[in-house]
């Protein structure tokens, strides 16, 4: 075999073992249970029939607890925002990982009001 041959397949052979590598080494963000983890509608948007979806970001440390939250996209319903962000900060998240282990990720959350 020649050796340019054996070079391109050791340069391939190290370039999937890298692939591999930063595959593994992924950030996988943290979540949750919404079943288990849902917000009281706010008694004045129930009268005011208000309706919509909450979108927010959370930090959520290494044990499942959120560090910060942030709005990114309001319901157009100040009440409902502030209710969703209230209620989903203080829930337990599953938490995220970096290069597998647990760490302090960014996740988002869409939380959808509606009524019945």
């Amino acid at each position: 075999m020649s050796t340019n041959k054996r070079c391109l397949r050791l340069i391939a052979a190290l370039a999937l073992s890298g692939a591999s590598f930063a595959v593994a080494a992924a950030e996988v963000s943290a979540s949750f249970d919404p079943k288990n983890c849902k917000a009281e509608y706010p008694k004045a948007s129930l009268m005011n029939e208000e309706q919509g979806t909450v979108s927010m970001a959370f930090l959520v440390n290494a044990d499942g607890s959120v560090a910060d939250s942030k709005l990114e996209k309001t319901s157009g319903f100040k009440n409902l925002d502030k209710a969703a962000i209230k209620s989903i900060s203080a829930c337990k998240f599953k938490p995220g990982t970096k290069d597998g282990a647990p760490a302090q990720t960014w996740t988002k959350v869409d939380y959808a009001w509606k009524l019945d």
